[in-house]
């Protein structure tokens, strides 16, 4: 990790952001990347009934098309999420698009959803059927779309056979209007669409929802969670707030804030739903996550598994092995024998 803060990092920030990640992402592909090395018993958990050999996962943007999945497990991810996939392939807006915020540890991005398609991420994932390793898929809607509630629909269709979980992602603020669908009545049928799906094809389904949400709104997701069985819940996406404390230049560029500055707020969402939700549905926790601390503040807040994407741009791969190493030492020091034991503590 050192030497991609001291070396790599260093010569990457002077490439703008996007094709560093393209770059990136070319490299993964054809790197030789050994095993991952076993983890501390005690960070083994399950989420959904999958077993995890940890619970820090890869969150959603980093490998839009399912073109590194196994590589991103190599590093140590205990699983890892794809996406987001719209049915149809879409450029997303132009670029400039995402802006480091280095002072910040924080990034903004106003990606929109660009991906190659569902049809492009099927085929990937089906290469990978029979590997080891939980990989989950989010899921959009096209930018044009007439009928969003049946963008999901269809691409949970196509993709429940082949990944090992799906989000519903209404959360993204970069697609116009699609926030929308976290509202009681939108959300409601939206869930109704997909919910014969569900009940079918038996994929856990999830909803990732925006930490901007008012209370009220937090309270109505979960309960529609439990009212259509919902197998989990995404806390949180980026913010459209700018935090008055936000240092760097480009910090007033529209689009999805992510990184260390939603730590505390969408920890503080996360805490919310688990105190309504009272532990009957695991909660996936995610946003500033950057340290072994941060994600033991998640776990404590009710999150039975944790994601990070951000901090991965500052720190580097070598991230992945420090946050378990640090989580493990926090749950001995404290007395747990499981990740589980400590889910929510700091709700009761």
């Amino acid at each position: 990790m050192s030497l991609y803060r001291n070396l790599v990092f260093p010569l990457v920030r002077n490439i703008d952001a996007e094709t560093a990640h393209r770059l990136t992402l070319k490299l993964l592909r054809h790197a030789p990347l050994p095993p991952a090395c076993a983890d501390d018993a005690l960070l083994a958990t399950t989420l959904f009934g999958k077993r995890l050999p940890n619970p820090v996962g890869l969150a959603a943007g980093f490998d839009k098309n399912a073109d590194v999945p196994d590589a991103m497990l190599r590093l140590g991810f205990g699983f890892v999420e794809i996406g987001g996939v719209t049915p149809k392939p879409q450029p997303g807006n132009p670029r400039p698009r995402v802006f480091r915020l280095p002072e910040d540890r924080a990034v903004i991005n106003r990606m929109g959803f660009n991906n190659d398609g569902l049809e492009a991420a099927a085929r990937r994932l089906e290469l990978r059927k029979g590997r080891p390793g939980v990989v989950g898929a989010n899921l959009g809607a096209n930018k044009d779309s007439g009928d969003r509630p049946g963008d999901y629909a269809i691409s949970y269709e196509r993709l429940a056979p082949l990944v090992d979980f799906a989000v519903v992602n209404v959360s993204s603020p970069n697609t116009p209007g699609l926030r929308n669908l976290q509202g009681r009545e939108e959300l409601t049928a939206l869930l109704t669409r997909i919910q014969p799906l569900h009940e079918r094809l038996k994929t856990p389904l999830l909803v990732k929802i925006a930490p901007d949400l008012a209370d009220e709104d937090i309270q109505a997701v979960a309960e529609l969670a439990l009212q259509f069985r919902l197998d989990g819940i995404v806390a949180t996406n980026t913010t459209i707030a700018r935090p008055d404390s936000l240092r760097s230049g480009n910090a007033r560029e529209t689009g999805g804030l992510s990184g260390q500055p939603l730590f505390e707020h969408s920890t503080a969402v996360l805490k919310q739903l688990y105190g309504f939700l009272g532990g009957r549905i695991p909660l996936i926790g995610v946003g500033g996550i950057a340290s072994g601390a941060q994600a033991y503040a998640k776990i404590r807040a009710g999150a039975s598994a944790v994601q990070l994407y951000s901090a991965l741009v500052y720190e580097g791969p070598g991230l992945v092995g420090r946050i378990k190493t640090e989580l493990a030492a926090l749950l001995k020091r404290d007395g747990f024998k499981s990740v589980a034991e400590a889910v929510g503590r700091d709700t009761q």
